[in-house]
């Protein structure tokens, strides 16, 4: 009988441990706390050894200056990213960015951004969330083109690294559909509004009045592009939630077996034991939902229903794991000062980030109920 092997290749083992190896020896805890206290929340050092070390190209075509890798690549890349809480914009960049233009721009795109993209000499983000809209697909956002070009007005909101990049792509409404758009968010036509998120990343209110915009493949096609990069950044905040959930346990089951109560160890204490297990069963169905949503990705399979089922699991479970994490860990847990804390903040931004578990059952409901399954 023919069995399926879910182990990483021999490079994939590989990239996964250069990329540990490099986040080991910047995301320490003095560097987090001090990268945490900048204005930017971006670890300029981290983000320039991964990119000499070719780790953020790895899931782009070796014409563009990347590593020949798919999808998975990346995620290994996103995992260890989560592990170690670092701050690098992988999954704003590289995923909402350059996996996108990659795949849909022209050859000019691709040379101008891409390339710079693959080397982390450029950043790119995108404005997938708009108030009070939770579908991607359908932007409030308007597209007009005219003599001049195309022009954009709109709001999005909860947009990540737009004080760093270059370029933001931004879903509109252009008359024969729904288009994607590059925007400079540096332009006149662009205000940017800050504010925090749980985990201390600033996040922006995009405001474009008229911005200019260069069109991104067919803007008749735009939905198809709108939702692929949507699914591919949902499957990366999942990917990022494993190695956030993986920690926080690892952590946990540290401290468990080291602490003490009425003179052994509080990991002999059932009521811990089985909240530890409880734990390990999440982190696992966290792991196993996005990894088959990241590989049907990967090979271009439909995932749709995958990618949902992963965000659940992320949000539902990694919100779980979080919690047993900061009860175990007792008054420890609740210092902000130790370093469980950021694993329970990555962990809640995860969870609501591109859609709740409540959101993602709620549009697999529907999904299930128009095709009479």
């Amino acid at each position: 009988m023919a069995t399926l092997d879910f182990s990483f290749s021999d490079d994939q083992q590989a990239l996964r441990a250069l990329v540990d190896q490099i986040l080991d020896d910047f995301a320490t805890q003095e560097r987090l706390t001090a990268v945490e206290r900048g204005p930017e929340w971006f670890d300029r050092d981290a983000w320039a050894a991964l990119g000499q070390a070719g780790v953020l190209g790895a899931g782009l075509p070796e014409d563009l200056g990347g590593g020949g890798g798919t999808f998975l690549e990346t995620a290994i890349v996103l995992e260890s990213v989560g592990r170690h809480v670092a701050m690098v914009p992988v999954l704003a960049s590289l995923v909402g960015g350059a996996l996108a233009i990659a795949r849909f721009g022209d050859d000019s795109q691709r040379t101008r951004w891409v390339v710079p993209a693959a080397s982390g000499e450029t950043i790119l983000g995108a404005a997938l969330q708009e108030p009070g809209n939770d579908d991607p697909t359908s932007p409030t956002t308007t597209a007009d083109l005219g003599i001049d070009g195309w022009r954009i007005t709109g709001t999005k909101h909860c947009v990540p690294v737009a004080h760093l990049a270059e370029r933001i792509l931004v879903p509109a409404g252009a008359g024969v559909g729904t288009g994607v758009f590059l925007v400079d968010p540096r332009d006149p036509a662009v205000t940017l509004t800050r504010f925090t998120m749980t985990n201390g990343e600033p996040q922006y209110r995009v405001d474009l009045a008229d911005a200019p915009g260069e069109a991104l493949g067919d803007p008749a096609d735009g939905e198809a592009i709108v939702a692929a990069i949507v699914e591919h950044v949902t499957c990366g905040l999942c990917l990022t939630q494993v190695g956030v959930s993986e920690e926080a346990l690892r952590m946990t089951a540290e401290h468990a077996a080291t602490r003490e109560q009425f003179g052994q160890p509080i990991a002999l204490f059932q009521a811990v034991s089985q909240r530890a297990a409880d734990a390990f069963i999440d982190t696992e169905a966290i792991r196993l939902t996005a990894w088959q949503a990241a590989w049907r990705l990967s090979t271009g399979l439909p995932a749709t229903d995958e990618v949902a089922i992963a965000k659940f699991w992320a949000a539902e479970g990694g919100q779980r794991v979080a919690h047993a994490a900061q009860h175990v860990h007792g008054g420890l847990g609740a210092d902000v000062d130790y370093p469980l804390r950021r694993y329970f903040t990555w962990a809640k931004v995860n969870e609501l980030t591109l859609g709740s578990a409540t959101r993602q059952l709620r549009a697999l409901g529907r999904r299930m109920a128009a095709s009479g399954s």
